[in-house]
């Protein structure tokens, strides 16, 4: 199982660690990392090229390069598109409460074909295994509540006044999106089966 849709991978001054792009290529995964013009020569020298996308600015944040992506993706015309933070190591499955990390990328296709089930959500994504306490019972999601480092985004995503959904503040954007998500009525899904 492949991914539907696009994954793209801010990234900054990480391209010694690359730990999310390294698990990505175990996977087998196409994704595309996103970085400023500076890094270019250091990151083309450990990944290939044709996986790096060039920022038309610099040193500006998170949340605007965050932005840049979401009017990327939606030029591309795809429906949803993820973004993941640039340090995630493994992907695990909780199986009577241990997490198993997975050798493949498997979770990813079945969050998006579960996501599709449904026309108001807007934010979805899997957890941190340190909030999964191992001897909780924990359900297999969560509804609306955060979802931090890895988001499945939807592209026409739109404010009340009709103007395209995008991050608002410098720090804590990630929250501040799922806030307006959920005041503006679309849901957000967590994933604690996968973490």
């Amino acid at each position: 199982m492949i991914p539907k849709y696009p994954i793209f991978i801010p990234s900054k001054g990480r391209h010694d660690s690359r730990f999310t792009m390294k698990m990505f290529d175990e996977f087998g995964f196409y994704y595309t990392v996103v970085i400023e013009e500076q890094e270019y020569e250091k990151y083309a020298a450990v990944i290939d090229p044709s996986k790096l996308l060039i920022l038309p600015f610099s040193n500006k944040g998170l949340t605007t390069t965050r932005n840049w992506i979401w009017n990327y993706a939606e030029s591309l015309g795809v429906e949803k598109f993820w973004t993941f933070d640039d340090n995630i190591r493994g992907i695990y499955r909780i199986n009577r409460n241990l997490n198993v990390p997975c050798s493949t990328g498997v979770p990813i296709p079945i969050i998006e074909k579960f996501i599709d089930r449904f026309e108001n959500v807007g934010v979805a994504g899997m957890n941190y295994f340190m909030f999964i306490p191992r001897k909780d019972k924990i359900p297999p999601y969560t509804v609306n509540t955060r979802v931090y480092s890895n988001m499945l985004l939807n592209t026409k995503e739109k404010n009340p006044d009709g103007t395209p959904f995008r991050n608002n503040l410098e720090y804590n954007d990630d929250t501040d999106l799922n806030i307006r998500m959920l005041k503006k009525g679309s849901c957000t899904i967590q994933f604690n089966a996968f973490n």
